[in-house]
């Protein structure tokens, strides 16, 4: 692949110089970017911007994130677990789940600050920007790594609008609908909607679980959404934006397999696929439970500009409300914990006796022919009970609004001045949860139901949230050739915690109950009503006698849903869990230099400094893994077991970003190329956790102290004749562990989520079509490869204790844990006259298998993984009048 990549380079430059000097008709258009707040020439920008125009996020069919992002050097895209969980890692720095994004997401100058709207259709769509390096000077918290910037149409006083429809392979469905009209002399409106749904690539051959004949229930998608836009302008200077969207889905989760990493174990037994190489696993899916995942969103927003002889006053206010949740098979089977129950035991009954046909279930995670009790391996997602069910909540509102002075753009000095306020409410609550066999109440009962009476661990909060920053930035013109800009921005954000985790009940005698009676518990915040403990309920497991209180505390009486109420030291059961608050202050200051030594070549330089908010994980995280990890039972011969620093509470991240570049048209606007050196220095990176054990589930987010970045992109995109384009890019990252104090070992290893590469290459041919007057042939192809990529600190050689270690199966190695490089192919050919269009759209035409991810768990032995998507192809009809 490395060689592949450097004949791709020396094409790609090859080329570049070839076009130099080649006489062609036709120009690239130019584009006008708002990266800085305010409308530029892209070439004027002194930073890295990948832009896409109407006309093209049509030709790419770009309807979703992972669709662009494919054609963005330096960027990739993970999209896995739900459908609110997206990633994006930009030149090596990676928004970790349960945290804050690391780029900020603008829709029509509106800032989003919630991580699950980006993952959305993106339709009806003007342009998209993507801007790469620390943007915090200009966007505040959460810009470390850059800005996607999206623009949608306006409304129009004409009266149009237009209809798509598609159908496709895997009963995939599509259809959106636009119209835009002038509703009085100085209003207009603008409304769409679109509707998709897909019974997914992966089917679920548990039949017992599937809802219905073809139904998948893996990765099966169905969602809608309704968008609407006011655009009153009642003066010559004064214009009033009214946005509203809502949407909703329903989907599948939690589609992994697991592969496991214990070596020793697969040397010592004989058995190699207890060390398999994730990128050669064999995927099925046996989940006895139905994978459901809802997502309900609402946002609106009022935007105003007021024009002035010496600039623009612009305010806008924000309110967005995104409630999700997911119920999907468990991970407890792995640690016998249901194993004592009826229901267990009869569902494996009736999977064993099922091991003959022939689609047994995949080693190890069920195997009747390997030399030791079958129960003690059994893992998650089976046709059993055995591994319970997971149930996650992440519930967000936010408002926020921003004011801000503008002044001219065609003043040799320019400046801007604002202010922002955002104040968000955000809950998450994890829950591993009792398979009694008869599946789950539906509606608004399940979750009553999950956290109530079969609920045995549970972690839920409540986030609370409010930012102040203050901004400004100038920018002037030394020469008529050089730019100088500065820009600063003070973030200070107030963050607290409170447990909504239920209490353990307390008798009148003061002594804690046996939970023999059901006792309700209301939350005044959530109005939730949650059912503690009943009679025969163990609440926390303790496995290989970790149990420090054992005798002393809970005889008989189970233990509380959350480690936090126990305080392991006194051997006592507490009240309560403490709420918690911290503030989190930065200063994010910015420096570039522009020079346009010519009207073809440009180059720029700049420092910047990017930040992430710290704050807090869920409640009794830090208990759960002291308990269970860092117990000198974990891992024998060590005092401190696995030595894991995890805190209910990770650090603020802070990066200082340097980028030289140019950017360059040539012949005549025909040949546009752009690069990029850059090199990041991260304290305190915020990385995502995930833990897996007799207390089920775990996702935390910790710090990793230093780390580096040096990398280097570039793009090229030129016009061969009026027909026929060509385009490319690709971009090298670095990202290494320099200091990692909770995990010492890794220093050195690349880090998580940083692809070593990215590059694609396509070509677009536009002409008329021969045989008919007034229509064209369109036709696009592109190719994309995501380079190697690791997702967990421990890597190659790496040996890790795990929960098994202390049964004798050794230590796990992860060498075999990183994801491999690989390429996809789309396609996209039709027809287009003025006013419809019908094309086909093939995307992974060469059907390549690969993983969308491998979520890694070192101290479970193993690692979740998820697979990426397979061909798909569409037939798609558009109109527009």
């Amino acid at each position: 692949m490395k060689q592949t990549i450097q004949h791709c380079l020396l094409a790609v430059g090859g080329l570049a110089a070839y076009l130099t000097a080649l006489p062609v008709p036709a120009q690239i258009e130019e584009i006008v970017v708002t990266a800085r707040q305010r409308e530029e020439l892209l070439a004027d920008v002194p930073a890295t911007i990948t832009a896409f125009t109407s006309g093209e996020i049509e030709r790419a069919a770009i309807q979703r994130a992972e669709d662009f992002i494919a054609l963005t050097p330096g960027v990739s895209f993970v999209d896995t677990a739900e459908v609110g969980d997206s990633q994006v890692s930009i030149r090596g720095i990676n928004g970790s789940r349960d945290a804050e994004t690391n780029f900020a997401f603008i829709v029509d100058g509106i800032l989003y600050t919630n991580p699950s709207a980006f993952n959305r259709e993106f339709a009806d769509l003007r342009q998209i920007e993507v801007l790469k390096g620390p943007q915090g000077a200009v966007y505040g918290r959460s810009a470390s790594s850059g800005a996607v910037i999206v623009s949608t149409n306006k409304p129009e006083h004409d009266v149009g609008g237009g209809v798509k429809a598609s159908a496709g392979s895997d009963g995939a469905y599509y259809g959106s609908a636009h119209a835009s009209g002038g509703l009085a002399d100085n209003l207009a409106g603008r409304i769409h909607v679109d509707y998709r749904d897909s019974d997914g690539f992966y089917n679920n051959t548990n039949v017992s679980a599937d809802p219905g004949p073809g139904k998948h229930t893996v990765d099966n998608f169905e969602t809608y959404n309704i968008n609407g836009r006011l655009l009153w302008e009642p003066a010559d200077n004064l214009s009033v934006d009214f946005r509203g969207h809502y949407g909703e889905v329903e989907a599948a989760s939690i589609a992994f397999n697991v592969a496991f990493h214990l070596q020793d174990a697969a040397n010592g037994l004989g058995f190699p696929l207890l060390n398999e190489d994730v990128n050669r696993h064999a995927f099925k899916f046996h989940p006895n439970i139905a994978p459901e995942n809802d997502q309900k969103t609402l946002d609106f927003s009022i935007k105003v500009d007021y024009d002035m002889e010496w600039g623009v006053a612009t305010g806008w206010f924000l309110y967005s409300d995104i409630e999700q949740s997911f119920l999907a098979d468990g991970t407890s089977a792995a640690f016998n914990f249901f194993a004592a129950e009826s229901v267990c035991q009869m569902s494996l009954a009736a999977t064993a006796a099922n091991g003959a046909t022939p689609d047994p279930l995949p080693p190890p995670q069920f195997n009747t022919g390997i030399p030791f009790d079958s129960n003690n391996l059994l893992g998650p997602y089976t046709p059993t009970t055995c591994e319970g069910a997971q149930w996650q909540e992440r519930n967000q509102d936010d408002i926020s609004f921003e004011l801000r002075l503008t002044s001219p753009g065609e003043e040799r000095l320019r400046w801007q001045a604002g202010v922002y306020y955002l104040n968000l409410e955000r809950e998450v609550g994890v829950a591993s949860v009792e398979d009694r066999g008869v599946g789950f109440v539906a509606g608004a009962e399940i979750q009553r139901a999950l956290i109530g009476e079969q609920t045995e661990a549970l972690l839920y909060d409540r986030f609370d949230t409010e930012v102040f920053a203050v901004f400004g930035q100038v920018a002037y013109d030394l020469t008529d050739d050089i730019e100088l800009a500065a820009a600063a921005r003070y973030d200070s954000e107030k963050r607290k915690v409170a447990s909504l985790v239920p209490a353990p009940a307390r008798q009148a005698d003061g002594g804690y109950s046996n939970y023999s009676d059901y006792i309700d518990y209301t939350d005044v915040a959530t109005d939730i009503s949650f059912i503690t403990m009943q009679e025969g309920d163990r609440g926390l497991f303790f496995p290989f006698g970790l149990n420090p209180c054992e005798g002393r505390l809970m005889d008989g009486q189970g233990s509380p849903l959350n480690p936090a109420y126990v305080d392991f030291d006194d051997c006592v059961i507490r009240d309560s869990i403490p709420d918690r608050q911290e503030t989190f202050k930065e200063l994010q200051p910015k420096v570039s230099l522009r020079w346009n030594m010519n009207d073809r070549w440009t180059f720029f330089g700049s420092w910047g400094v990017g930040f992430k908010s710290g704050g807090f994980n869920n409640q009794g995280s830090e208990a759960t893994v002291d308990l269970f990890f860092n117990s000198p039972e974990f891992n024998p011969g060590s005092a401190t077991g696995a030595g894991l620093s995890i805190s209910d509470r990770f650090e603020e991240e802070t990066s200082q970003a340097f980028e030289i570049g140019f950017k360059s048209t040539l012949h005549d606007g025909r040949v546009s190329m752009e690069g990029a050196f850059y090199h990041t220095l991260v304290d305190d990176m915020q990385i995502f956790n995930f833990f897996v054990g007799p207390f089920g589930l775990l996702r935390v987010v910790s710090n990793i102290d230093e780390v580096s970045i040096t990398g280097a992109e570039y793009a090229l995109s030129a016009r061969l004749n009026d027909a026929l384009r060509i385009y490319g890019g690709g971009a090298i990252t670095n990202a290494r562990i320099d200091k990692n104090a909770n995990r010492p070992a890794t220093v050195g290893n690349r880090a998580p989520y940083a692809p070593e590469y990215t590059f694609h290459i396509g070509a677009e041919l536009i002409t008329p079509f021969v045989f008919l007057d007034g229509v064209d042939f369109e036709g696009r192809v592109d190719y994309s490869v995501v380079g190697p990529t690791w997702f967990a600190e421990p890597q190659e050689g790496d040996r890790t204790p795990t929960l098994f270690t202390g049964l004798g199966f050794g230590f796990a190695n992860q060498t075999k844990a990183r994801r491999d490089s690989y390429g996809l192919v789309n396609v996209r050919a039709g027809l287009r006259s003025q006013a419809w269009g019908l094309h086909g759209v093939v995307k992974n035409a060469a059907n390549a298998k690969f993983l969308e991810e491998v979520i890694p768990a070192p101290e479970f032995g193993g690692a979740f993984i998820h697979p990426g998507t397979e061909r798909s192809y569409a037939v798609e009809l558009s109109y527009e009048f």
